[in-house]
């Protein structure tokens, strides 16, 4: 019998760069989601374990043992699988694909071969499988592996545009101009969609700056969710893939047709907010 799991994009709302560890790892505290595009993973029973990738971004995706779904799997260490990634997201565009792939196949294995889950919720394939795996929106501190609750957030579609340029995240990195910047701000409650909007208006992401640097391209990504009608424009994660949000479907629908017909080479796609494990 099959198994399938969603492997929803991760959106960094926030992401403030606090500190940076003796090893070399920056310390994080970010506002994370999950919006209703991604990619698919099947699995079913086979002798050995076996990985087909399809889809419309399924070019350049290894099929090898480098793949995250594979570590996966072999993580879980349970037995064979022939297991299709059907890829919708684009790769390297601060949406953790990679690392949602990676916690689907987590979830479709477990339910498949009837074992647990990994004690370390997956750290070990990498910083954003753990929050991944979790699939809900939650606050993510440390180096990522620390993921705490939020108040409920309001009813919110998101528009989603990548201008199909990768922004090394080591480069972003070493962009920054201090890595010690200011903490975020508690999770505001109650609030509507244009109010959650203002108050994320305060808050940051603080590789935004240099990764526009590396890539101005980013900075014209802005502007034309901006010109759609978007409550807020910001970049996710490392990027270069950037997010408006909206407070209902209809206004996030027309907005990505908009930019899609002013600029059809990028990637654009939306979706609502929620929970996805």
């Amino acid at each position: 019998m099959e198994n399938r799991a969603f492997a929803p994009a991760k959106v960094n709302l926030t992401l403030h760069v606090t500190g940076q560890r003796a090893d070399g790892y920056h310390l994080l505290g970010s506002l994370v989601v999950f919006v209703g595009v991604g990619d698919r993973i099947t699995v079913a029973p086979a002798q050995a374990l076996g990985l087909t990738v399809t889809g419309p971004r399924a070019a350049g995706v290894p099929t090898g043992p480098e793949n995250l779904v594979l570590r996966a799997a072999a993580l879980l260490g349970a037995g064979g699988a022939e297991i299709t990634l059907e890829k919708h997201l684009p790769a390297a565009a601060g949406i953790g694909g990679g690392s949602s792939d990676a916690a689907a196949s987590l979830r479709a294995l477990s339910a498949l071969w009837g074992v647990d889950l990994p004690a370390d919720r997956g750290l070990s394939l990498g910083a954003d499988v753990p929050v991944c795996l979790r699939a809900a929106p939650c606050i993510m501190s440390g180096v990522g592996e620390v993921l705490t609750d939020v108040p409920a957030l309001p009813a919110m579609w998101m528009v989603l545009v990548n201008p199909g340029v990768e922004v090394p995240t080591p480069a972003v990195f070493r962009g920054l101009s201090r890595k010690d910047n200011p903490p975020m701000a508690e999770v505001p409650e109650g609030l509507n969609a244009q109010g959650f909007a203002d108050w994320l208006a305060t808050q940051r992401n603080d590789l935004e700056p240099p990764a526009r640097a590396i890539a101005p391209v980013i900075g014209d990504v802005l502007e034309a969710i901006s010109a759609s009608g978007a409550l807020i424009a910001r970049m996710s994660g490392s990027g270069a893939t950037c997010f408006g949000l909206f407070a209902d479907a209809d206004s996030a629908g027309a907005a990505a047709h908009q930019i899609k017909e002013k600029a059809p080479a990028w990637w654009v796609d939306h979706g609502a907010l929620g929970s996805f494990a």
